[in-house]
């Protein structure tokens, strides 16, 4: 099973244990155009691995700073964000994407015990 925001490279694997043969290019250039027909969201993650996901309606994520995992976040999207960017460039925003970091629960309960450990 892949995870809910899989990267290219998890998804080639996966497609690979039913179609040995399918190159990496196929995977992602169908990844690709997937999204491109809006099928697929493409999530583009800074300083990491871009990531696909099924949910295409406007949403937020949060990154784990520890290990890369992405999650949905559940709070409502802000259409109005852009109309509060003071803007001095002549930039026209035509949308924003917005990707929380910290730590998840997982690697928070890692810390713990590690720290008790000493």
């Amino acid at each position: 099973m892949l995870a809910d925001h899989p990267t290219p490279s998890e998804v080639y694997e996966k497609v690979c244990e039913k179609h040995p043969h399918i190159s990496r290019a196929t995977v992602y250039r169908n990844l690709n155009l997937l999204a491109e027909r809006g099928e697929l969201a493409h999530v583009a993650v800074p300083n990491g691995a871009d990531r696909y996901e099924l949910r295409l309606d406007p949403h937020y994520h949060l990154c784990c700073s520890q290990c890369g995992r992405i999650f949905d976040a559940e709070m409502p999207f802000d259409e109005s964000m852009p109309e509060h960017l003071g803007d001095t460039q002549g930039f026209r925003v035509t949308g924003h994407l917005v990707i929380f970091t910290g730590l998840c629960s997982d690697c928070r309960a890692a810390a713990r015990e590690a720290a008790m450990r000493g």
